[in-house]
């Protein structure tokens, strides 16, 4: 039952703000976003801010009618220990594999780095995928084909759980475009081994199994009854990281409902 607060603020046409974050908690420690950027002897300006978060803080900037995403990693102190060295070590490795990404359609190109924690890279118009979407016909064959692609340069994109990590553009085209958490194998690095082609296995079915949840959702009317039931079978490595990731998560939720920032410790449904 809503409470009258709620109740008037709906009429109102205004929602309560939203709670403040601890500056502890932010990637800039509470400091605001460079207002201009200089990239390839340009001058960007800050349009607005898109997120910022533990890890990184992400604004949109533009020239003329030339529009980028910047992407600064952790550069605010962690109860008075440096910490920008988390920033630097994330930006380097994303900005690595959206650099092995480059040339494939879907993939924002890569502009390069910003000071010593930042990378930027071309913004693409759209939205982020939504629960409520009706994608168009082509766009999960597009959206498996991008990942085949990836996967061929033995990338894995990790993330794909969360449908909002996934852009539909304005054409229509699906887009990729955060690669934080996004793992390579590379034949330098242990990449020969059998456990690290293993690994990499295991990282890309999970990409497909997270494709096909994301299609069986909002495409149903696409899929046969063998793909609806690929789409409802959980991988194994999938229920074993939940059954281990699941405590931390609602730990770390009920912290930030006991600072305030979070009004609940409800977790998601991973569907």
């Amino acid at each position: 039952m809503p409470q009258t607060s709620e109740i008037s603020d709906a009429l109102k046409g205004t929602s309560p703000a939203p709670p403040r974050m601890p500056s502890w908690l932010l990637a800039l420690g509470g400091k605001p976003l460079p207002s201009t950027i200089h990239i390839d002897s340009k001058v960007y300006t800050l349009v607005r801010p898109f997120k910022e978060d533990f890890f990184a803080a992400t604004a949109l900037y533009e020239c003329a009618a030339e529009k980028v995403v910047l992407k600064i990693g952790r550069t605010a102190p962690l109860w008075g220990l440096p910490a920008d060295w988390i920033g630097r070590v994330m930006s380097r490795h994303e900005s690595r594999l959206l650099y092995l990404a480059q040339g494939l359609r879907g993939i924002p190109r890569h502009l390069g780095p910003w000071g010593a924690t930042g990378l930027v890279h071309e913004y693409i118009e759209g939205s982020p995928l939504r629960k409520s979407d009706r994608p168009p016909e082509d766009f999960f064959q597009k959206l498996s084909e991008l990942l085949d692609r990836l996967h061929d340069r033995s990338i894995a994109y990790v993330d794909l759980e969360k449908p909002e990590n996934v852009l539909l553009g304005q054409d229509g085209h699906p887009y990729l475009f955060d690669f934080q958490i996004a793992w390579h194998l590379s034949p330098s690095r242990f990449g020969g081994s059998e456990l690290a082609r293993g690994l990499l296995g295991i990282l890309q079915k999970s990409d497909r199994y997270h494709l096909m949840k994301h299609w069986r959702k909002l495409r149903p009317d696409q899929l046969d009854a063998g793909d609806g039931r690929y789409a409802n079978s959980i991988p194994i490595w999938i229920k074993w990281h939940r059954a281990i990731f699941r405590p931390m998560t609602l730990a770390r939720r009920q912290v930030l409902v006991w600072l305030g920032v979070r009004s609940s410790v409800k977790v998601r449904s991973p569907g």
